[in-house]
């Protein structure tokens, strides 16, 4: 028997957000964004930051800076996991970011 993995949706990322915000633990680190100056997507160098404010009613990037979601189905969603930080790739458009929690390490 193989098992189906559910298709990560723009519902399963804002759940996530709310969830990880709730819990301050929810950070962002931005891999590339639109640069107006050259008419394209450019790479950014950054590294996970604390999302210090979130705010649902923002549509377009949920309060979060860095973050942009292009909504009716052209955002793309991978799931993400490195030594530190689980979470999930957002890209579309306007550019790539990561939206994760740190890991909890028990001993």
């Amino acid at each position: 028997m193989t098992s189906v993995k559910k298709k990560t949706t723009l519902a399963t990322v804002k759940s996530f957000i709310k969830r990880e915000a709730k819990n301050g633990n929810l950070y962002i680190k931005v891999n590339s964004s639109f640069d107006g100056m050259v008419d394209c997507v450019m790479p950014v160098e950054d590294s996970f930051r604390k999302v210090e404010t979130l705010n649902l009613e923002e549509k377009k990037s949920l309060g979060i800076r860095g973050a942009w979601f292009v909504g009716h189905s052209s955002d793309s969603f991978d799931d993400f996991s490195d030594d530190n930080f689980i979470g999930y790739r957002v890209y579309n458009c306007c550019g790539t970011f990561f939206i994760a929690m740190k890991k909890l390490y028990r001993k």
